[in-house]
């Protein structure tokens, strides 16, 4: 995977994060529990592989620098 397609992964999935955060709130101010839930599931999981795409680049980075 080059570094342009990681970049756009990371964006895509940053963007999910954010659209799945304002999908939560419809869902609980129209009281569907469950959906509301099902989402925040999902929204965590997002924010954990941005998490993680993110580390994985800083450290790549850092060991780049390093040599």
């Amino acid at each position: 995977m080059t570094e342009d397609d990681r970049g756009n992964r990371l964006a895509t999935l940053d963007y999910m994060h954010a659209m799945l955060g304002q999908l939560r709130t419809m869902a609980e101010a129209q009281r569907c529990d469950m959906l509301a839930y099902l989402i925040e599931m999902a929204s965590q999981e997002a924010g954990d592989i941005v998490r993680n795409e993110k580390s994985r680049r800083f450290s790549g980075k850092r060991r780049a620098d390093a040599k």
